[in-house]
């Protein structure tokens, strides 16, 4: 079994309310973000590749266009702009890919993360 891992950065900026961080939480300010989706497969025996690349390349230029630059609470399919939120937000828009393992999305300048492992049941 292998698993390939892609990343991709985004900036963008939010206002989390009932938070135990107050009022700086509140108030609109913005994170640098990174966003990982990984893959699990093993490789066909024709191409050698787990995935085409180029394919999960498309799907996360596409989320990363829709979440780049932007205020986070205006993406009404988000919801509530947090980690959580994000990972399962850019998994539900990759997933179309195939072969899905982990969407992780990271705030390294606040030394957070979260990992979504898709929609159990």
């Amino acid at each position: 079994m292998w698993e390939l891992t892609k990343s991709f950065r985004f900036e963008a900026a939010h206002a989390l309310s009932g938070t135990t961080l107050g009022d700086a939480s509140m108030e609109i300010h913005g994170h640098s973000f990174r966003a990982e989706v990984t893959i699990r497969g093993t490789p066909d025996p024709a191409t050698g590749m787990v995935m085409d690349l180029g394919l999960l390349d498309r799907s996360m230029a596409e989320v990363q266009k829709i979440l780049d630059h932007k205020l986070l609470n205006k993406i009404e399919a988000l919801g509530q702009p947090t980690l959580e939120n994000l990972s399962r937000f850019i998994w539900e828009r990759v997933a179309h890919a195939g072969k899905l393992a982990r969407v992780s999305v990271h705030r390294d300048s606040c030394n957070e993360s979260c990992t979504y492992y898709g929609p159990q049941g």
